[in-house]
């Protein structure tokens, strides 16, 4: 690609490549390419004037290089991505704000009085037939307020007024659908499907871990309990229980067998299947996403829902107002401007706005917020209540050592272990899968049918003998498994300062795994800005054993901590602490904290953790920073702070104007003037960055 610098500054260049226009797709390709490069900490493409700001790390002739050999055909990029990258959107929106201000002002200063009046009047026709529809329809809302203070102008024969309410109606109109549509677009964008890996079925039926982008149709893919359907496809082998809710909102999953269909992003919470893959991942899921975030209600937080209803409640006491001012005055110009104000478009416009604005801010923090009212519960919330593996602790725990109870060798014992861990996603599996491939083992299928045990581990078949690996509570008291008399000693004296994986084999301890789960460095200081942000009490919840949790418990400085505990302990101690009359968060990042997450006001998934839980959660952070609860906490509390201070304002604001108009201070087309610039001054403020 031909290009020149135009700036070079301290980790940071800015490059203008030569070409006679750059279109949005090609912007997207480049945005794309450079993002996913090592050194590239960010990227902007400016396709109007072909433009690219890379901040990078580490050495500028990387990005020079990567500059130098890109492109446009040999660059990989999901069809997916192209299609709903919303440049385009902001492109349309754009020209559609210049254009319309660029007609009104037009018309004003060049077209001849009579035309302006014949044009005026035709586009007041769609605001008066849409304030009848209201009427016939038996509703006293905001479009009949719009409409009669339209149709009085006009029949005034005040053009200039009217013309004015309805190019800051259409304004106000174009920023909120642009707002919305973007605030959408970025949330469907982070929820869309996002697989990496999946399980395909050979035709010798084998499975291989290969990456999604690599699967067509007609190919067999195989999906574990707790994981994504990655594809649209149709079942082919297996049973299992489906969790729909992302797509069709039913709460209780729907048994799923040979010869149904199954769709991408849906959850497997039971059993496991094998499915034919019909439809590759693409804008399917995309649309559906964006589909039930613009139609979902319960989505949207109680401030948005008041005041839409507020903004309807007060429409009926304007027309009051305004009758009775005339029958009071016969003044027509001061009952007038009580039409020519109201509350109601500032409501219903400023506060949507600002809770997506809100949304798309926690976006620009890697932070994926499914709704309005998980905002709102999150400024309420005073409890939060943490998992500690993969959590508290660093989401990438390691294998210190492997301790063999049955005089096999550490390797072959990983080597098993890991064939096992490598079906389910969390932290202490992939552990096990990492050490395996640093050791350079191979661990192809040797088992048959895996089942996982949700928060105690996972059993097959070896060679005809039954093989279990999980927690000691599973591995040694529910299987019953046995240690030999010559190694109890060493079973007795395990370390101390690691977590512990226990291996059996036809009931008989085979190795204890030791993992060292570090916790992370920011934790103890996330809760104290936890606590001085509003929340009152910090509760950690682990299955580790008591003394291990007491340590944990002491370093980060939770209020209270439970050890040794189950899926339904988690979930039932948030049902309590609701029942109390607290807001509680929970985060979590496995399969076994699925329930608790949905059970809590607001349920908060680490990115990296399993699919389900990310599925399930209202909230995703990503894996690499506790701090991202703080800044959710804090945009969450500066939220409904700003949403309170509109309220104020479009309060005092446009009753001051119903009294200067009443008054006689100043015209009805001063008061609509002033009315419309401080809605869309509100939205506009509404829009900026809370943090």
């Amino acid at each position: 690609m031909r290009f020149i610098i135009k700036h070079d500054g301290k980790a940071r260049i800015r490059v203008h490549v030569l070409t006679r226009e750059m279109t949005c797709e090609q912007a997207d390709i480049l945005a794309y390419y450079f993002e996913k490069l090592a050194y590239v900490d960010k990227v902007k493409v400016y396709e109007k004037s072909a433009d690219i700001a890379i901040s990078y790390i580490g050495d500028k002739n990387q990005v020079i290089q990567a500059l130098q050999e890109f492109s446009y055909q040999k660059a990989e990029v999901p069809d997916a991505m192209l299609a709903n990258s919303g440049r385009q959107m902001n492109e349309e929106y754009k020209e559609k704000l210049i254009m319309t201000v660029l007609m009104h002002y037009g018309k004003q200063y060049f077209l001849p009085r009579p035309v302006r009046i014949a044009l005026t009047a035709v586009k007041a026709c769609k605001y008066i037939w849409a304030g009848m529809k209201t009427l016939l329809a038996g509703k006293l809302e905001v479009p009949v307020l719009d409409a009669t203070a339209i149709g009085v102008s006009v029949l005034r024969g005040d053009i200039t007024t009217a013309g004015s309410i309805m190019f800051l109606l259409r304004i106000g109109e174009i920023l909120e659908e642009w707002t919305h549509k973007k605030s959408v677009g970025d949330l469907a964008r982070s929820m869309s499907l996002q697989t990496k890996k999946v399980w395909l079925v050979t035709d010798d039926n084998a499975e291989l871990l290969v990456p999604a982008s690599q699967i067509q149709r007609q190919d067999r893919v195989k999906v574990h309990m707790g994981n994504v359907i990655p594809f649209d496809g149709e079942v082919v082998d297996g049973e299992a229980m489906i969790n729909q809710s992302s797509l069709t909102g039913e709460s209780l999953a729907v048994r799923k067998s040979v010869g149904t269909s199954v769709y991408a992003g849906t959850v497997l919470e039971e059993g496991e299947l094998t499915i034919r893959v019909r439809q590759l991942a693409g804008s399917s899921r995309y649309e559906k996403i964006v589909t039930m975030i613009e139609e979902s209600e319960k989505l949207k937080s109680g401030a948005e829902s008041k005041a839409e209803h507020l903004a309807d409640r007060l429409v009926p006491y304007s027309l009051l107002g305004t009758a009775l001012t005339y029958l009071i005055t016969g003044n027509a110009t001061k009952a007038l401007a009580i039409l020519m104000v109201d509350f109601s478009c500032a409501l219903k416009l400023a506060m949507p706005v600002t809770v997506l604005s809100a949304i798309r801010e926690a976006g620009s923090h890697s932070i994926t917020v499914k709704g309005g009212k998980y905002l709102e519960a999150m400024a309420e919330a005073d409890t939060i209540v943490f998992d500690k593996t993969g959590t508290l602790t660093k989401a990438r725990p390691s294998v210190v050592k492997v301790i063999p109870f049955d005089g096999q060798s550490e390797e072959e014992l990983l080597r098993v272990a890991a064939c096992l861990e490598e079906h389910f996603p969390h932290s202490m599996a992939t552990a096990v899968v990492e050490a395996a491939k640093e050791r350079g083992l191979s661990h192809e299928e040797m088992h048959t049918k895996v089942a996982y045990i949700v928060a105690h581990g996972i059993a097959t078949t070896i060679d005809g003998k039954r093989a279990v690996i999980g927690s000691r509570h599973f591995v040694m008291e529910d299987e019953k498994c046995t240690v030999s008399e010559e190694m109890l000693s060493t079973y007795h004296h395990l370390p101390k300062e690691y977590s512990h994986l226990y291996l059996a084999i036809e009931g008989r301890l085979v190795a204890v795994i030791c993992i060292e789960d570090p916790l992370r460095e920011e934790a103890r200081e996330v809760i104290r800005a936890l606590k001085a942000a509003g929340i009152k009490k910090a509760v950690m919840m682990t299955g580790d054993n008591e003394r291990t949790a007491s340590a944990v418990a002491a370093q980060v400085g939770v209020d209270e901590y439970y050890a040794e505990v189950l899926p339904e302990d988690k979930a039932k101690y948030v049902e309590l602490e609701k029942q109390k009359g607290r807001k509680v968060i929970m985060i979590g990042d496995g399969i076994n904290d699925s329930l608790a997450l949905s059970q809590a006001d607001v349920g908060i998934a680490i990115s990296d953790g399993a699919e389900i839980a990310r599925e399930i959660a209202d909230v995703t952070i990503a894996a690499e920073d506790l701090y991202e609860i703080v800044t959710l906490k804090r945009l969450s509390n500066a939220m409904m702070h700003k949403i309170s201070r509109n309220y104020r304002v479009i309060v005092g604001f446009n009753s001051g104007l119903i009294a200067l108009g009443v008054a006689g201070v100043i015209q009805p087309t001063t008061s609509a003037l002033l009315h419309n610039t401080s809605t869309i001054a509100i939205s506009l403020e509404g829009m900026k960055n809370l943090l």
